[in-house]
């Protein structure tokens, strides 16, 4: 089976508010997509409808060919992680993932018994008494030992410290080499995730702003690196996206691609041109008028 999975004109209003507006995109099985967005920008609305917690307004969503919505030949093969609230939860850690490896086709339950170890979350605490950094590594624990051909992480590692975000990264790459799937994760730690996405997908006012791959949308901007005086003269006229500064030495990203003159004389200048970030272009994309009044 494959579990593409595509959107065709997908909307979602809440009585008289739009939360999402004709999104169409096509995520192929096997491949990590970030999906980035402001605040209130639509991401969670979007991926409830994945997940079929709810169903669109209009337009349409095929999972592996078929409806997923209140679709048992779907929805198995389908993890949704977000951040949940476990107050109530009184079973054992490892109760719970017995539980979900019950309806889970391709749980694998000595994977989940192996990250446990590495976030050292212990399995006889009832899942209550957990602090929060361990719940949040209970679920995403719980979302890469399901192996679902369709995973979504919607910031489920909010509790996490950065040692922990850390292992969780360093899983989603090994074990989607070994067990490729459609993961999708949403976050609003650009600048620490970016180099897991393979494609990236940024929503803005519940609109798709862009479906690129990683190295695409690195193309849309260049930094400019050497001596102050020589970079400002030479981004005088370019839209600037970021500044830094370090003694007589200067860094500007700039939006848009350099032309071969513009490259030709940097080189001669002795500048340097590298990548810009995907966190400064995010920034810069969905910026708002009244974001430049704002420290």
């Amino acid at each position: 089976m494959t579990f593409d999975v595509l959107l065709k004109d997908v909307s979602l209003k809440y009585k008289k508010t739009e939360a999402l507006h004709d999104i169409s995109c096509h995520l192929e099985q096997g491949k990590i997509y970030g999906l980035i967005g402001r605040n209130g920008a639509g991401k969670t609305s979007l991926l409830s409808l994945l997940a079929s917690f709810q169903e669109p307004t209009s337009g349409t969503i095929q999972i592996n060919g078929g409806i997923p919505f209140d679709n048992p030949r779907i929805m198995p093969y389908v993890s949704y992680i977000f951040n949940e609230d476990y107050k109530d939860e009184s079973d054992k850690v490892e109760h719970l993932i017995r539980l979900t490896a019950r309806y889970r086709p391709y749980f694998d339950t000595e994977y989940a018994t192996q990250l446990a170890k590495r976030f050292q979350l212990p399995l006889d605490s009832p899942v209550n008494q957990l602090s929060k950094g361990m719940q949040s590594a209970l679920q995403v624990i719980l979302g890469l030992a399901a192996r679902s051909p369709v995973t979504i992480f919607d910031e489920a590692y909010l509790g996490m410290d950065a040692p922990a975000r850390e292992i969780f990264y360093e899983e989603v790459v090994e074990d989607q080499a070994r067990s490729p799937r459609t993961m999708i994760i949403s976050t609003h730690l650009v600048s620490e995730m970016d180099y897991l996405f393979e494609e990236v997908l940024m929503i803005h006012r519940g609109k798709l702003l862009l479906q690129e791959t990683n190295d695409a949308l690195m193309n849309r901007g260049v930094s400019i690196t050497g001596g102050a005086a020589l970079v400002d003269a030479f981004t005088r006229d370019m839209t600037e996206l970021n500044t830094r500064s370090l003694g007589g030495t200067k860094s500007v990203m700039v939006y848009g691609e350099l032309s071969e003159e513009n490259q030709r004389l940097a080189q001669e200048q002795g500048l340097e041109i590298g990548p810009v970030s995907l966190q400064d272009l995010f920034i810069h994309l969905t910026k708002e008028e009244n974001d430049e009044n704002t420290n």
